[in-house]
């Protein structure tokens, strides 16, 4: 039986605990007098042989999470881009369709650890809208929860497409409202409801990635760059490309969260280390959403990479670094090369302590070119 975490286990017995504890879940899926006592898994969290999970370093949660509760993978978020419905209007330009549907869903965020989230489209986050600079998008928003719930979109529209309280896109369970705008400026953002209290709707789960790719025609100076961040180019076929967002979750609603992942499931990405090819360039869309905590961190193991703040320059704001650091809505896009590295498994995790100790923990699994 899964159950909710209880009150008594807050995030400091969590890390007191090491997280792992014997039985196959995280401490949220244990009974709580069972959590409190002195257990066999207790002995078995001091042995480090005990934290490994498979064949990974020792540290994290036991077992995994599978889909069939959630209904989507972690690993799948990385590169399940939702480019809409895409049509011509009458001058030409391409216009993108999506519908997006607020949903109210239980998910499981680490092995037997039940979250009641608000969600889009039944996913934490949210679908990872693309399109091309210029284009025109056009959100169909359908809310099904309980709660009235809006999308408000980081970028340039105007007011009346804004969702925030007094506008017409902030609607009640059983409305339907349609954002429509252009899309602009190009860069790495992403969209979120901002229905009060605010905070209560970010951290129960409504956000998703907004990616907005350069038109390589309005660059000349930078055209091979634009060029390689345009989905479907060839350019761009060469790059691996992931989209990650940092999120934690308060789980017995104390204000302090519990968890904290990239794309929800903690720990996902050390038990399933993200496959790369060794000399393919790998960018990454990163996406901080942290609540209640006031930065999340990402720390690039034996390597270094360029940042680019907010993705909306062709040129890195920062050059050859190996942390950065994100308020909440902060986001940016990380590139890096693995062509001068043996293979093998190379760490990322956010560089505060608490938060790679409470599920922020990943790996790489550079390999040798498939072809």
């Amino acid at each position: 039986m899964k159950k909710q975490i209880g009150t008594p286990l807050d995030r400091r017995n969590l890390l007191s605990r090491g997280l792992v504890l014997a039985g196959g879940s995280a401490l949220g899926g244990l009974d709580v007098a069972q959590a409190n006592a002195a257990s066999d898994g207790e002995k078995a969290a001091a042995d480090p042989k005990s934290h490994r999970m498979n064949g990974n370093i020792g540290m994290g949660t036991i077992g995994d999470v599978g889909t069939d509760i959630n209904g989507f993978d972690a690993t799948e978020m990385l590169t399940d881009w939702d480019t809409g419905v895409v049509t011509q209007d009458d001058d030409g330009r391409t216009v993108r369709t999506y519908t997006i549907e607020a949903i109210d869903k239980d998910i499981e965020i680490a092995p037997g650890v039940i979250f009641p989230a608000w969600t889009f489209n039944g996913r934490v986050p949210g679908p990872a809208i693309r399109a091309t600079e210029g284009d025109r998008l056009r959100i169909i928003f359908r809310n099904l929860g309980s709660h009235p719930h809006s999308m408000h979109f980081h970028g340039i529209h105007s007011a009346t497409m804004d969702g925030i309280p007094g506008t017409p896109g902030m609607i009640d369970p059983g409305e339907e409202f349609i954002y429509e705008f252009d899309a602009k400026p190009f860069g790495c953002h992403l969209y979120h409801c901002h229905a009060l209290p605010l905070t209560r709707h970010m951290h129960k789960g409504m956000y998703g990635a907004f990616i907005v790719d350069p038109d390589p025609a309005k660059h000349p100076e930078f055209t091979d760059v634009a060029r390689s961040r345009l989905l479907g180019s060839a350019e761009n076929k060469n790059w691996q490309e992931l989209v990650m967002v940092m999120n934690a979750f308060d789980t017995n609603f104390d204000g302090e969260n519990e968890f904290y992942a990239v794309n929800t499931i903690a720990n996902h990405f050390l038990n399933h280390p993200i496959r790369v090819e060794k000399s393919r360039p790998i960018r990454i869309y990163l996406i901080n959403v942290t609540e209640f905590d006031p930065i999340n961190s990402f720390h690039l193991h034996a390597n270094f990479y360029d940042y680019y703040d907010h993705g909306t320059t062709l040129t890195p704001t920062l050059r050859n670094v190996d942390t950065i650091m994100q308020c909440q809505a902060q986001r940016g896009i990380l590139e890096m090369s693995f062509a001068d590295h043996e293979t093998g498994k190379y760490m990322f995790h956010a560089h505060q302590a608490e938060f790679a100790e409470l599920g922020w923990m990943s790996l790489l699994d550079v390999v040798e070119d498939e072809t």
